[in-house]
């Protein structure tokens, strides 16, 4: 992984985690939807992002967001090496299926 990626993502996980940590969850979905569209073809860490998004959830008392990271948390370990929808902001609700725009920022790490 080329550095400059590895640093934005390491950036990320380190913010949306101290968000979290200060019960700062909206604050905390910026750096997670970053993170998951960065790691989307990396599994372990595609799925921290999706098991952030579920802690963020619950932190929220939001039902549908739990409840739709369960299935994205297996999909990302099983899938993230065949097939990911470029951009997808992993959100649950957004299409687990749906390629989104990404950033020029976002495309030139990808590359």
């Amino acid at each position: 992984m080329q550095q400059e990626l590895k640093t934005a993502i390491d950036e990320a996980f380190a913010l949306a985690e101290a968000a979290l940590d200060e019960g700062r969850g909206a604050a905390a979905y910026v750096w997670l939807e970053r993170a998951h569209i960065l790691t989307q073809r990396q599994p372990w860490l595609h799925a921290r992002s999706h098991w952030l998004m579920l802690r963020a959830g619950m932190q929220a008392g939001d039902g549908r967001e739990v409840l739709g990271q369960l299935p994205r948390i297996l999909a990302a370990l099983l899938f993230s090496r065949i097939w990911v929808p470029l951009g997808n902001t992993g959100r649950a609700r957004v299409s687990a299926f749906q390629p989104m725009p990404l950033s020029e920022e976002l495309r030139r790490l990808l590359e």
